[in-house]
């Protein structure tokens, strides 16, 4: 686990935003624990092959997240720090968006609400294919505001996608506000369960109560797909960042980077 740890991989994403000049780091935090503990534990991965056919597969649905899973790729090795050093400048593979073309990325995401469609469609083409790969999506709050997230959620029940488990980064904000006040969205754990998901709320940032929630889900193989709702902080890790929607689009200055750089040692 150390290799994925917390502060390293956010101090990862603090690096790439500032060699990059570029934004989305609150909803970068907001997610670094779910994706350490994923990549740790629970992704069926072969280091030597990313594209392994029996890989278990994770989308990134909120796309512009997607520097916390550069990170997590830089440990494994599937990407360089040379890579990372040139993140976001002319002609580099990282883009702030995911995207397919980078080892490791399931699909091309950031415009917001399909992502868990390519989950779901990955999700029934293991089960005629009677695999045992398991499909993460992990989406945002403010995703949720899309339509195409609940089509999506219809056809898993329909389809009895019990290989699918969806991730939902509850950080209480998206690009123009708090969610409550763009939308609200109610309780989504009842939500997921309405709609025939068996679905859990954890704390996003419990490295053990994530750990046990995705055993679980893994384990429990009974026709119902899958739902965690993770409550997180959106920029988690470094106090000024913590909860401030401002650091969805501010870029770090050379104060605020050294700042965020001296609370993570």
């Amino acid at each position: 686990m150390n290799q994925f740890g917390p502060k390293h991989l956010r101090q990862t994403v603090l690096d790439m935003a500032y060699s990059g000049q570029t934004v989305h780091i609150g909803c970068a935090f907001s997610i670094i624990e779910l994706l350490s503990v994923l990549y740790a534990k629970h992704l069926r991965l072969d280091i030597a092959n990313p594209r392994w056919p029996d890989r278990d597969f994770l989308v990134l649905s909120k796309g512009h997240g997607v520097m916390a899973q550069y990170a997590c790729l830089r440990e494994l090795g599937w990407l360089s720090g040379a890579d990372l050093e040139h993140y976001f400048s002319n002609g580099t593979l990282l883009k702030g968006l995911a995207d397919v073309h980078v080892p490791g990325i399931e699909a091309t995401t950031g415009s917001l609400g399909h992502g868990l469609s390519v989950g779901a469609g990955l999700a029934l083409g293991a089960k005629l294919q009677r695999s045992e790969q398991v499909v993460y999506a992990l989406v945002g709050d403010g995703e949720l505001n899309e339509g195409s997230i609940w089509e999506a959620v219809q056809f898993a029940v329909q389809f009895r996608l019990d290989n699918l488990l969806i991730i939902v980064d509850q950080n209480g904000f998206q690009a123009m506000g708090a969610t409550d006040d763009v939308m609200q969205l109610g309780d989504l754990t009842a939500k997921f369960r309405a709609f025939g998901f068996d679905a859990d709320l954890i704390d996003g940032h419990d490295m053990r109560a994530i750990d046990a929630a995705y055993s679980k889900a893994r384990a429990d193989r009974n026709g119902r797909p899958k739902a965690i709702v993770a409550r997180t902080v959106k920029g988690k890790g470094v106090s000024f960042m913590e909860g401030n929607n401002a650091w969805h689009y501010t870029r770090l200055d050379e104060e605020s980077y050294a700042k965020a750089t001296s609370e993570l040692k």
